[in-house]
């Protein structure tokens, strides 16, 4: 069994929007495509947010041209850098304060995303040999999002990260060793599954055996995975946007996101792990 139930509470870890200033509707930006209808400049706000920082079209953005917005997850940032960091002050009341606020929210973004991982690792039973050293990570990211304006605008996450991926490495090889061996009718499971960054757009890989996979950084976007068993792969940073997941069975798989499955293509059938929702656009 790759996990175990710890009843963590990650709440924390998802976007709650009511009490976010909608950063990242304004200090991101984007440009005229097909995940987004129109163009808009970092710093400047989109022109759907409205007065309250809510969005005007949450509803209908997909059928409006804004499906990159759907796929996007600040990991809880948006509220901790306005209610936290700032002190529940926003950049319209406060202008002096929108050009570190929006400096800062991407940090604490970043900051975010790794809790994300190591608190799934946490719960990771095959790694469990490493949940001290996890757990002290944890603990380190968890002061570094406490930090003031100041000294998270010069925090140097990429070093942080660096960390924490190689113990993330060490946890994925533990976990995806289960899937070595030999299968229930005797067939020997192949060991050689190393997809890491692979260039797999549009690849057709419907019913794969990618059981154990490493699947990091790989680009799988519009590929045909119908029907293949993902159980217990590592799809951390795996670029799924577009992708068949019809029928694909995804339940053991490590350090998939939601922003990841909202990018991709399901159905009922889809089986999806523990914690994750099924997009409302899968048919």
């Amino acid at each position: 069994m790759a996990g175990v139930n710890d009843q963590r509470d990650d709440r924390a870890l998802r976007a709650d929007c009511g009490s976010c200033f909608g950063l990242c509707c304004v200090a991101l930006p984007f440009s005229a495509s097909a995940d987004f209808a129109i163009d808009k400049d970092a710093g400047k706000p989109c022109s759907n947010l409205q007065t309250d920082f809510r969005c005007g079209i949450h509803t209908r953005l997909r059928q409006s041209g804004f499906p990159g917005c759907t796929v996007y997850d600040c990991f809880g940032a948006g509220q901790k850098v306005s209610q936290v960091t700032f002190g529940g002050t926003d950049w319209r009341q406060a202008p002096e304060t929108a050009s570190q606020m929006f400096a800062v929210f991407p940090v604490v973004r970043r900051l975010h995303e790794l809790l994300r991982y190591l608190t799934e690792a946490l719960t990771l039973h095959p790694a469990r040999a490493l949940h001290g050293e996890l757990r002290r990570l944890l603990e380190e990211t968890e002061r570094l999002t406490g930090l003031g304006p100041d000294a998270l605008e010069k925090l140097d996450v990429a070093t942080h990260r660096q960390d924490v991926n190689v113990l993330l490495l060490r946890t994925s090889e533990l976990v995806r060793a289960e899937a070595s061996g030999t299968m229930k009718d005797g067939r020997k499971k192949d060991r050689k599954k190393d997809r890491r960054g692979a260039d797999l757009v549009g690849a057709r890989l419907r019913g794969a055996d990618l059981r154990g996979a490493d699947l990091r950084g790989a680009y799988l976007i519009a590929a045909d995975l119908t029907g293949a068993d993902l159980r217990l792969a590592d799809l951390i940073g795996a670029d799924l946007r577009d992708a068949n997941l019809a029928g694909a069975d995804l339940t053991g798989s490590i350090f998939l996101t939601q922003p990841q499955l909202n990018a991709a293509k399901g159905d009922l059938s889809t089986r999806v792990p523990p914690g994750l929702t099924r997009p409302a656009h899968w048919s």
